[in-house]
């Protein structure tokens, strides 16, 4: 399989890609889209919730209910990303153990996880029967 993906910038700082039939606009200086580390880290989190629903799938819990991930991001003086952080808010009640099981399968399978630095991966913390 392969993903084709078109990016262009007429000028300036913004990038136009076209992903399939969606098309994504990215500013680095945040006036007309996200800027490309915001993106990154949305892609990230929106990667790592069906990989946790998955995981909670193969951890025997069918409805985890709503999940919200809380991002951040810490950057150096380049606007480099330094550290990645997760809370997740998880509305199905699961102890400390379970929610630990479902994490390290979700890490195993979602794909952004697996492409970037292992230096990068996000440190997540979390909260169970949070709604």
């Amino acid at each position: 399989m392969t993903i084709e993906v078109t990016s262009t910038s007429e000028e300036g700082y913004v990038t136009r890609s076209r992903v399939g039939d969606y098309e994504l606009t990215v500013d680095a200086t945040e006036a007309d889209g996200p800027e490309p580390n915001g993106v990154l880290l949305a892609d990230y989190a929106s990667c790592f919730i069906p990989a946790f629903r998955v995981g909670g799938n193969k951890e025997g819990f069918d409805d985890l209910g709503r999940i919200d991930i809380d991002v951040e991001g810490d950057l150096d003086e380049d606007d480099d990303l330094t550290a990645v952080r997760f809370h997740i808010l998880v509305e199905a009640d699961l102890d400390d153990d379970e929610f630990d099981a479902v994490v390290e399968r979700a890490e195993d399978i979602c794909h952004v996880h697996s492409a970037l630095r292992e230096g990068l991966h996000a440190e997540i913390t979390g909260e169970t029967g949070a709604f």
